[in-house]
């Protein structure tokens, strides 16, 4: 039993027709799988720097201080912290839309998938970074805050 080109052309048409119909699909279960992954470690993270806070009375002035080294999300980038007690002014915090600081202890966040970021969650490079606002409160995308 033999197949023609005909018949061969027909059948890797579906199957690449199939695959791009699903790909999309399935990219988009990763990237939301990836999202909630960075927004658990950033929840946990948020339980050792409230229990550093807890154990000596001041949040930690940095990642290193309870983990020795900051640690790396999903991209391969470093966890972004900032007390702001340490800080002077508003320029460093986070703010939404309005330019008020999303947070009135701590900043803690992942730079996205860009590795990229600015202190308005407006701006581009920083929607897709994942955060941590209104003191813990909310936890994911910068986008949909």
């Amino acid at each position: 039993m033999a197949f023609t080109v005909i018949e061969l052309a027909v059948v890797i048409i579906i199957i690449s027709l199939t695959f791009m119909t699903v790909s999309p699909a399935v990219l988009k279960m990763i990237e939301v799988a990836e999202t909630e992954s960075e927004g658990q470690k950033i929840t946990d993270m948020q339980t050792g720097i409230d229990k550093f806070c807890k154990d000596n009375g001041r949040f930690p002035d940095s990642l290193e201080e309870i983990y020795g080294e900051v640690p790396l999300d999903s991209w391969g980038n470093p966890y972004q912290y900032l007390n702001h007690e340490k800080i002077k002014g508003k320029g460093k915090l986070r703010k939404d839309k309005n330019l008020v600081p999303i947070n009135s202890d701590y900043d803690l966040y992942s730079m996205g998938p860009d590795g990229e970021t600015a202190s308005p969650l407006t701006a581009s490079i920083s929607k897709d970074d994942i955060i941590r606002a209104r003191n813990g409160i909310y936890v994911g995308v910068a986008e949909d805050y």
